[in-house]
């Protein structure tokens, strides 16, 4: 079961630095597939660094965790996703949703079910202990 957790992260966040890749190389392209519209080059600026950011920063500690089998960084990608899907729910009942609504926060709800379950399964710090470890205390 471990070793499928960790290829299935790997696969996961290839995955989603390709795609923050994506959004750094073509972002108006990129930005398209996601239903956003660029506003001229402060549009295209804020789409090139804030998406590319987030799927890099999730992806990369979804293969790190995998690669170094730590649960720790998988914490990271998950309260990334899990901050995505709250905001999807929320515009879902603030606004209304749209067609197809659900794909987006299916991807997320599974990416951060894995990263959770893997996290319980690899090895990994309790957070109080590992930082006071690390402060010295």
């Amino acid at each position: 079961m471990r070793l499928i957790l960790t290829a299935l992260l790997f696969v996961a966040g290839l995955f989603f630095v390709f795609l923050g890749i994506g959004f750094l190389l073509t972002p108006a392209s990129s930005a398209e597939d996601f239903g956003l519209a660029t506003s001229g080059v402060e549009g295209l600026a804020t789409i090139r660094a804030d998406m590319t950011a987030f799927f890099i920063v999730a992806g990369a500690c979804m293969i790190w965790g995998a690669w170094r089998r730590k649960g720790d960084p998988l914490l990271i990608s998950a309260a990334l996703f899990a901050i995505a899907f709250v905001g999807r729910a929320i515009n879902a009942i603030a606004v209304e949703p749209y067609d197809g609504f659900w794909a987006p926060m299916l991807v997320e709800a599974l990416a951060v079910a894995l990263c959770l379950a893997a996290y319980r399964m690899l090895p990994h710090q309790a957070f109080a202990g590992g930082l006071n470890r690390q402060l010295g205390r």
